[in-house]
């Protein structure tokens, strides 16, 4: 190959190369979850570059990429602060979830300096925790169900008042830990042992009650079954004398006064006014052997 042919083949291959450089520079991919902030000698342009593939002009531009998705931020020193009732509570283990607007990533970028670290800050989180702790009593402050709404809602509105509302949403708050001191702690300890003493006295009280209500009621169905057999006696008795009485006739009654006769006369006759004895005048004797003739 002669020379001039070679600084040719030189020349297109640098050509190439440099196609390349200017290619590449020319083009970049937004990822999902993200989106762009389109950068121009250092100006920040507001409108944002979605995800997918974009084009840029070379070594003029670039466009910076913003995560958009839920991200996690854990702070490990513990925070003090107090309940309402001015017991001093420490929190530790707290993580918040949060996410940029993608309509709002070029004004973080162009606003917020080191915004990955600095948009939910230690101090702001504190501010939230401390000022959600003094409206709680202290069993309320260690109950995440409610400790940790309230400062979500806190920070929410701390971003909010910050930066604008709907730039960064607050998802999630986790606080894994709320204890107090040794003084609290102790005295927490003596009101739960009183707690479990009293509750144990009213189950037993209650037991009691339940026991003797038992022995009532067994008492009042004994009595009961007694006062319902004497009537089921009484009634019988009653409906055996009307069965009787009904049987006695006075045919009945003639024949059983004569069965029950000894054969002897009255001795005495008269009227309610007047009573006479005549058992002189009746031999007795003579009497009975004509009965007994008969």
């Amino acid at each position: 190959m002669s020379m001039a042919g070679k600084i040719k083949a030189v020349v297109i291959g640098v050509i190439v190369v440099l196609l390349l450089v200017v290619g590449f520079n020319s083009v970049t991919v937004i990822p999902t979850g993200y989106t762009g902030v389109r950068v121009t000698f250092g100006q920040v342009s507001d409108a944002v570059v979605p995800n997918g593939f974009n084009v840029k002009i070379p070594f003029i531009q670039e466009i910076i990429k913003v995560n958009n998705k839920q991200q996690d931020i854990t702070f490990e020193n513990t925070i003090s602060s107090e309940t309402l009732e001015r017991n001093e509570v420490y929190f530790s283990g707290i993580t918040v979830t949060y996410q940029i607007s993608s309509a709002k990533s070029s004004w973080i970028y162009a606003n917020v300096s080191n915004y990955q670290d600095n948009l939910v800050s230690e101090s702001l989180v504190a501010s939230a925790l401390k000022t959600a702790s003094k409206t709680l009593t202290p069993t309320d402050v260690t109950s995440r169900n409610i400790l940790e709404p309230l400062v979500k809602t806190n920070i929410q509105k701390s971003l909010d008042e910050k930066f604008g509302q709907g730039v960064v949403l607050i998802n999630k708050v986790i606080v894994n830990n709320a204890t107090f001191d040794d003084e609290y702690n102790n005295k927490l300890a003596q009101k739960q042992q009183a707690q479990m003493a009293y509750e144990t006295q009213q189950i037993e009280n209650k037991t009691s009650v339940e026991k003797a209500e038992a022995d009532a009621k067994v008492k009042i169905t004994q009595a009961q079954a007694k006062a319902d057999a004497m009537k089921i006696e009484a009634e019988a008795e009653a409906e055996a004398n009307r069965l009787i009485d009904a049987s006695l006739t006075e045919s009945v009654i003639k024949n059983k006064t004569i069965e029950k006769w000894d054969g002897k006369l009255p001795a005495v006759t008269g009227s309610d006014n007047m009573m006479i004895d005549i058992s002189s005048a009746v031999p007795q004797n003579e009497k009975s052997a004509d009965a007994a003739e008969e």
